[in-house]
């Protein structure tokens, strides 16, 4: 097949290289396996893993999956989004991860038990990698809810009487949450510039990032019963980055009294690959300390904060390269994702296979990372260079914005992939 002859031209040099070997040096290494959902040759999407620069079909390898947990439900990966496997539970995804370990381990790419299944990740679309039913925003870095307290109230407490004992967060637009790649329109909306006159109608003139991750959930609970943070990480499948697009100028007019609304609801853009908690257990990190102390029903004294290194770049229409504006780490999560999840089904609200629950902006305590550029220019009082003599405010019209995320293991890297969007104009009247 021309799938065929096109990878085995690709892999000439490393004909006697398994894929795990061949992966080694890259940012999807046999340590990682994560999930995707891909489309090629022509067929519509179907649920999918990444070992170094091949993108692999599950449907393809289902015969593998015959250990307790998943055999007889291997037909999972026959569906073009990953929430049903997501719902089957930790002991799936284990077997799942260890069983592809396995097979990559043993088989190089022209064998003919992977043959018909890898591709190059350069000749496959990557879709969204679940039918999101719900997306909730956290607000859980306390470096970036001391900045903005500092910016817009600058003589009171930067952090609200509730932040040190509750995950704040908003319910999001699940419908707007795009796959990398996926172009970003500046939207329009009300704004009010001068609080002595009225609104105005127009394009945001302050559109902004969010550097965030985003997890998604597993089998999650019913109406009515709550998650316990003991039993958390079992409906915690795994990450991507997100970038939490925001219109600041937007956002500043309309959130009191309920929170943000239309200055977020237009775009949420996510990396296609899904990295398991599983892949992620070298990388733990003690969990943040909190004072106060939590209520009961929020602590867990197991550690589950993560070093993961992040960064985002801009790069203008006219540039020829990107310029890094911002290096920071999930490590600055205040409230862990278990607690997070917990407090999140507290009320006996309900989460299913598929939710996405953003972290919230993740900031750092230096200048150079903050996780906005509404922190990063302090609400406009210090441009960014971003090459070639150009300077940024906030982001502009043709700016691609990419987020960047890995681990750095010994003698391996886990990298997340892309997670990028440009900015085009807002539509004219």
């Amino acid at each position: 097949t021309q799938q065929a002859n096109y990878l085995f031209n690709a892999t000439t040099r490393h004909d006697n290289m398994s894929l795990a070997e061949q992966a080694a040096n890259t940012d999807f290494p046999v340590q990682s396996i994560p999930f995707g959902v891909f489309s090629a040759d022509g067929k519509g999407p179907r649920c999918g893993t990444r070992i170094g620069n091949y993108a692999v079909d599950l449907s393809a390898v289902k015969d593998i999956f015959s250990g307790p947990a998943l055999g007889g439900k291997a037909s999972v990966f026959d569906e073009p989004t990953l929430n049903s496997f997501m719902g089957l539970g930790r002991p799936a995804w284990k077997e799942a991860r260890e069983a592809l370990q396995k097979l990559f381990s043993e088989n190089k790419p022209d064998d003919d038990k992977v043959k018909d299944a890898v591709f190059p990740v350069d000749s496959v679309t990557m879709q969204m990698p679940a039918k999101i039913g719900d997306y909730t925003d956290f607000y859980s870095s306390r470096e970036h809810a001391t900045n903005l307290g500092k910016l817009f109230r600058p003589n009171g407490n930067p952090l609200l009487p509730n932040w040190l004992h509750i995950p704040v967060g908003y319910h999001g637009r699940a419908s707007s949450v795009v796959v990398s790649g996926t172009p970003i329109r500046r939207p329009r909306g009300q704004t009010c510039p001068d609080p002595e006159k009225p609104p105005i109608f127009g394009p945001c003139k302050l559109l902004d990032f969010e550097l965030e991750m985003g997890f998604f959930t597993g089998p999650g609970n019913k109406l009515g019963d709550p998650i316990s943070v003991e039993n958390a990480q079992d409906s915690i499948f795994g990450l991507v980055l997100l970038n939490d697009w925001s219109a600041r100028d937007i956002q500043k007019w309309e959130y009191v009294p309920l929170g943000p609304f239309l200055g977020k609801n237009f775009g949420t853009t996510i990396s296609p690959w899904i990295i398991t908690i599983e892949a992620l257990q070298p990388f733990i990190l003690p969990n943040v300390p909190q004072d106060p102390t939590p209520l009961p029903y929020l602590k867990h004294a197991d550690n589950f904060n993560f070093d993961i290194n992040l960064a985002v770049s801009i790069k203008p229409e006219s540039a020829a390269e990107e310029t890094i504006v911002t290096k920071s780490n999930f490590k600055y999560m205040y409230w862990s994702m278990k607690q997070q999840l917990t407090h999140h089904s507290v009320t006996g609200c309900n989460i299913s296979p598929g939710d996405l629950m953003g972290t919230g902006t993740l900031s750092g305590p230096e200048e150079g990372s903050f996780g906005s550029m509404l922190e990063i220019s302090w609400r406009g009082t210090k441009p960014v260079d971003v090459g070639n003599g150009q300077q940024r405010k906030f982001i502009q019209d043709g700016d691609d914005v990419r987020l960047m995320g890995h681990c750095q293991g010994d003698g391996f890297r886990i990298g997340f992939g892309e997670c990028n969007g440009k900015l085009l104009p807002a539509h004219s009247d």
